[in-house]
């Protein structure tokens, strides 16, 4: 449990995450052109998902997290030694490849790892105590890049944050390198070492993850209700806006904003508790998360954010669970394209959140608009109540999870 919470964590104990808009703007960088690097983290995160996904399940899951980090600390190294708009932009494609690649290999390695424990009813817990471990190291890291700065400027920052990203992928060379489970053939290594083998079996993983994805209806509906709910949650960017349209001072608006992070902290933290709790149920939590959001963020009032906290917190956790139901239902070998293909789903309701945002903000308020985004939220319930399959885990006399 260490090695994973302190692999998952290090990723966002980064001092850079809170002040790379600042870098950029003191480098001579307009609004618009911070923006069209967001764009080219985006895209870049879009092409890579599913290929590095297949990538995944053809090698050694350890060794490309590895890989992954240090593209990751050289995004860091290419903004801090070609802080222009150029090496911006390599930096953010770095990291775009860095995350592609992430996403997916590391779910898919810890579920295939319990698997081979017997353990995966584990999996929620786990998986939830990451998340939280990664905001709780995103809150220092933002903490600790004040004092960097004024020790040593930008340089600092960057070269501190090199350093974390290197750090990370020393902790990824430390987790477990257990095979895919569904893989029955191992690889010889005359097979691993050929290059037309390796990419045939690319292709075999990457066919087989698509095929899983779109043909398999229980995953389908697992991609698509994980996708759907995780995508929706882009308003979080938003909450400082709503904040500002509810009243609240600008010195206030930290502080609501961490009532929210604390919510999803905990919502997150436990989601190994709610990990058995049936597919009605859950349909209940995220309707209720829903209504709280949106009550809140219509409230006019900075109060109104407590109900934004804990509707936060209630979605989050609902989130890793219909992840980890996700894993449950999965039966081929291609674990990490399928999880791949959730994350570039989740990308493209993302994108059309953002377009309703952007279009619909010369009508109505932010506040009005993060509401809206509860309607749909409200039909991802519904699909959560017929078509997410119930745990595979249930709870013994002690209260403890166990396999059913």
């Amino acid at each position: 449990m260490l090695r994973v919470l302190g692999y998952y964590s290090t990723r966002d104990l980064i001092p850079l995450y809170g002040i790379y808009a600042l870098l950029f703007r003191d480098h001579g960088l307009s609004a618009g052109a911070i923006s069209s690097l967001f764009v080219i983290w985006s895209i870049t995160s879009f092409v890579c998902e599913i290929p590095s996904g297949a990538w995944a399940d053809t090698v050694d899951r350890r060794r490309l997290l590895v890989w992954s980090a240090l593209v990751y600390a050289a995004g860091f190294g290419v903004w801090t030694l070609h802080p222009t708009y150029l090496g911006f932009a390599a930096g953010f494609v770095l990291w775009g490849v860095s995350g592609a690649v992430m996403s997916g290999t590391f779910e898919a390695l810890l579920y295939d790892e319990l698997a081979a424990r017997s353990a995966t009813w584990r999996y929620p817990q786990l998986i939830g105590w990451a998340h939280s471990g990664a905001m709780a190291a995103n809150l220092i890291a933002t903490l600790l890049a004040a004092p960097l700065y004024g020790w040593g400027g930008y340089a600092l920052v960057g070269w501190v944050s090199v350093a974390v990203a290197a750090v990370h992928g020393l902790l990824a060379w430390f987790l477990p390198a257990t095979p895919t489970v569904a893989s029955a053939e191992p690889e010889t290594a005359s097979a691993a070492a050929a290059p037309d083998r390796l990419a045939e079996r690319y292709r075999s993983m990457l066919t087989a993850g698509l095929r899983e994805a779109t043909r398999h209806a229980p995953v389908r509906h697992a991609v698509l209700i994980a996708a759907a709910m995780l995508g929706l949650t882009v308003y979080d960017e938003y909450f400082p806006l709503v904040a500002r349209d509810n009243g609240a001072s600008t010195a206030a608006v930290p502080v609501l904003v961490g009532m929210v992070v604390a919510g999803q902290f905990i919502g997150t933290a436990l989601a190994g508790r709610t990990a058995a709790m049936s597919s009605r149920a859950m349909a209940w939590v995220v309707a209720a998360s829903a209504t709280l959001i949106a009550a809140g963020a219509i409230s006019g009032h900075p109060a109104g954010f407590a109900a934004i906290a804990i509707g936060y917190g209630l979605v989050n956790n609902a989130i890793i669970v219909s992840e980890a139901r996700l894993q449950e239902v999965i039966t081929g070998p291609a674990r990490a394209t399928v999880t791949s293909v959730t994350g570039l789903s989740c990308e493209v309701v993302a994108l059309s959140a953002y377009a309703m945002m952007a279009i619909g903000s010369g009508w109505l308020s932010v506040a009005t608009l993060v509401a809206l985004l509860g309607v749909p939220m409200l039909g991802v319930a519904v699909a959560v109540a017929r078509w997410l399959p119930n745990a595979r885990v249930g709870r013994d006399v002690s209260g403890r999870l166990t396999r059913r």
